[in-house]
Order: structure tokens, then C-alpha cells, then sequence
């Protein structure tokens, strides 16, 4: 099979497009950044490709908040065109402020069998500002939960940079998280850092842990949600931005060399097709 066309969706203040970009060309994919404004103008573009991903940045400068404005783009002019890739066996990946984008999309948590979202539908989650209120970037180690999700077959662990100001999953009711258990959808959750020394849960498995394990105070410590089919994708932290070993703050410390663990998505991603 020839190689996946990969669809990278920008926007006015998207900022990760290139590196998530080169990523995907990496693992032999064939990926085209696409202007969104593009996309609106010929919505049936994206029955060409097999993979959408909504990288990082600040659509539209989060003016109204993290991906509402994008977002409301997908449920509009581009809602038959999106609900098509969705009900194919293709992949949707969002990545930090395309999680956003998704979630507030209504293409996460229930993926084709949720879109488009009626006009009283009423989320069962968001993702608002981090606990410690402002913008906050480091690195953090994360757990796969789920054995559905396609990006992360193979991986039990993984860490990767997070960047964000509104990375903090908050559900309606706690039965959500219950339910998104049972169907696998919660993929990677936060864990402690290695040699620190906090309990992950004291046997509550929603035990929150606190800054910086859980860098924004997500319910559950969750950093990425799939969809019940596990082809759709969100997680806030960047996988773009480990590609490499030598990109890692301790690599030298580590003795790292080769791949960096963010690679691993995007091949897997792509072998998806192979």
C-alpha cells in the first residue's frame, strides 16, 4: 500500500505544523500542511487524505479560549466533510491545542458516534486553565491506559514536553471517567517523574497527583483521550517536539541516543496503513 497522505491542518496561529509535519515524512508518511481557510473553500479535500491531525500553537489566539474559534469551524462548513473521514477507517490525531480543538469540537470523547453534536448537546468534559493558572512547560512521564489506542501500540510508557495554559481535563459528572475506563478510552495519564518518591494513587486510581507530575491538575491525571474505536487521538503534551534523543533536557545524563519516545506515535500512525 502506498503511503498515507497525512493532512495537517493550520490555522491563523498554529505554530507546531512544520516540526509535526516532518515528523510524519519521517515515518514515510506523506504529509501537506493545509491552510484551514483552504479546507472551507473545498471541504472535499479531505477525502484525499488518510490521516488529519490538528497540530500545536494558539489558534486564533485563544482569544475566546484554547481552540472555541477553530473548533467551530470543523462543526460548521466543514462538519460533512469531517463526519465522512470519521465514519472511514482513517486516524484523527490532536495535538496539545488540537486536543482542544477535538474536545471542543465534540470529535472527542465519542468520535463518529457522537458527530456531529446536536445543537443542545451538552458536553461531558472540557479542557479549561491549569490549576496553577498560568502557562506552564516541562517535561512529564506519562502511563498508556488504553490498549485500543492506534498511536500508542506497542508503548507502556512515554515521556514527552508539555506547553500549555489550558491543558486541565474537568468532567460534568465522575461517572464520565467510569465509563471512558470500561471502554478504554482514557490512553496516557500522568505519572511520577522517575525517583520521585510521591505514591501514584494510594489505591484510588483518580487520585489527582500533584504539580509537576500532573503538570495542569487533570482529573484522573489524564493527558490523552481516544475515541471508543481508539482512531481518534488528543493529548496535550508534544510529541513532535521529542524526535530525537539529543532532545531530551538529561539525554547527556541518560546516555540517550537514537529515536526520542515521541517518534513512536507517529510511526505507528503511519505503519496504521502499511
Amino acid at each position: 500500500m502506498a503511503s498515507p497522505r497525512i493532512c495537517v491542518v493550520r490555522a491563523p496561529g498554529t505554530n507546531c505544523d512544520v516540526e509535526t509535519a516532518f515528523a510524519f515524512e519521517t515515518c514515510g508518511g506523506q504529509p501537506e500542511r493545509i491552510h484551514l481557510f483552504r479546507l472551507l473553500e473545498q471541504p472535499a479535500l479531505l477525502d484525499e487524505f488518510q490521516i488529519v491531525c490538528v497540530p500545536g500553537g494558539f489558534s486564533y489566539g485563544d482569544d475566546i479560549g484554547a481552540g472555541v474559534i477553530f473548533s467551530r469551524q470543523l462543526m460548521g462548513r466543514l462538519s460533512e466533510a469531517m463526519g465522512r473521514f470519521l465514519q472511514a477507517d482513517k486516524l484523527v490525531l490532536g495535538i496539545c491545542n488540537g486536543f482542544q480543538v477535538l474536545l471542543k469540537a465534540g470529535i472527542l470523547p465519542g468520535g463518529d458516534g457522537a458527530w456531529p453534536p446536536p445543537a443542545d448537546h451538552v458536553p461531558e468534559t472540557t479542557l479549561t486553565w491549569n490549576d496553577n493558572g498560568k502557562y506552564t512547560a516541562l517535561w512529564v512521564r506519562m502511563r498508556v491506559e488504553s490498549t485500543q489506542c492506534v498511536f500508542l501500540r506497542g508503548i507502556s510508557e512515554i515521556e514527552m514536553p508539555v506547553a500549555h495554559g489550558e491543558g486541565r481535563i474537568v468532567v460534568r459528572d465522575p461517572s464520565v471517567i467510569d465509563q471512558w475506563r470500561k471502554q478504554g478510552q482514557i490512553a496516557l495519564c500522568y505519572r511520577p517523574r522517575e525517583g520521585h518518591s510521591q505514591k501514584e494513587s494510594n489505591g484510588d486510581s483518580n487520585a489527582v497527583l500533584s504539580f509537576p507530575d500532573n503538570p495542569n491538575g487533570s482529573v484522573a491525571n489524564i493527558a490523552g483521550l481516544c475515541d471508543p474505536s481508539g482512531r481518534v487521538f488528543g493529548l496535550m503534551p508534544h510529541p513532535e517536539r521529542f524526535l530525537h534523543s539529543t532532545q531530551h533536557p538529561q539525554w547527556t545524563r541518560r546516555q540517550l541516543t537514537g529515536n526520542g519516545d515521541g517518534l513512536k506515535v507517529f510511526r505507528n500512525a503511519v505503519d496504521y496503513f502499511g
